[in-house]
């Protein structure tokens, strides 16, 4: 078995992925706040667009091919309604009260990239899936605050799985899309699932950045993609809700380099060390 080339970053590249997180941070946010009925999930990809020029970044899923033969991906964001899970296609579609919307997010500036994503609820939403959204979220942090360096991708996993599994609701739980390494490409070495075992996978160190990435439904967790080759949805048409983002092990901790506030909120909550790098 050959071992994953972990791609380790120094400070300066930590602070330089930072910048790139910014960017991805500030546009998902803009796009949260744009995100209402009536709205076509184009105009959405449109107003994204803008910003990535306006900022002089890039995208890096405008063009995306996986390396699997795919048609190339014609938007720079993925923008996945209700059972849709990932990887979305905006187009003509207009957004309508209770849809569930997960907006997926990446740009790369001067060569890093950050890669990050959210739920948005349009309008009022039903309660299940208000709590979908937020039960995802709350996974999401939970395997963020598994990282440590000295530990394994395995702790990840079984912390965002444990998460979602104390719930009443049983929720599905995606293992075909993991999170992924991150760094001069937006997907590396090595995949982080959101199932897994403690002590178990690729060790942990200073100086990676990895994409954590929970997808998480309300029935059960099989899929099927659409026509388009890239949408996926769940066989069952149960919403799905998505959340991510970039996270980086530096010396004094974690920085989550696609929060605006580098995760110091969230860890602090949590009682993980937070770790951002000045100047």
């Amino acid at each position: 078995m050959v071992a994953p080339r972990i791609e380790r970053k120094t400070e300066d590249q930590l602070r330089a992925m930072r910048a790139a997180g910014l960017v991805v941070a500030r546009i998902l946010e803009q796009l949260r706040q744009a995100a209402r009925p009536g709205v076509t999930t184009a105009e959405l990809d449109g107003l994204a667009r803008a910003e990535i020029a306006r900022v002089g970044a890039v995208s890096s899923f405008l063009g995306y091919d996986a390396g699997y033969g795919l048609p190339p991906f014609p938007a720079v964001t993925c923008i996945s309604v209700n059972d849709e899970v990932v990887h979305g296609i905006p187009g003509p579609r207009v957004l309508v009260e209770g849809d569930l919307v997960s907006i997926d997010f990446g740009v790369s500036l001067a060569g890093w990239h950050g890669d990050s994503a959210i739920t948005v609820g349009i309008g009022e939403l039903p309660a299940e899936r208000a709590r979908l959204s937020e039960v995802t979220r709350q996974a999401l942090w939970a395997g963020i605050a598994a990282v440590r360096a000295g530990g394994r991708i395995g702790d990840i996993g079984h912390a965002v799985e444990h998460s979602i599994r104390r719930e009443p609701v049983r929720y599905g739980i995606v293992a075909e899309f993991t999170g992924h390494g991150i760094g001069t490409a937006m997907h590396m070495e090595p995949d982080v699932p959101n199932l897994g075992r403690r002590g178990r996978g690729v060790p942990l160190t200073t100086g990676m950045t990895i994409a954590i990435e929970p997808m998480v439904t309300l029935g059960r967790a099989a899929l099927a993609t659409l026509d388009d080759e890239w949408t996926v949805v769940t066989r069952d048409r149960s919403a799905a809700a998505h959340w991510e983002h970039t996270v980086a092990i530096t010396e004094r901790g974690l920085w989550v380099l696609t929060a605006a506030d580098g995760g110091e909120a969230e860890l602090a909550a949590r009682g993980v060390p937070f770790g951002p790098l000045g100047d």
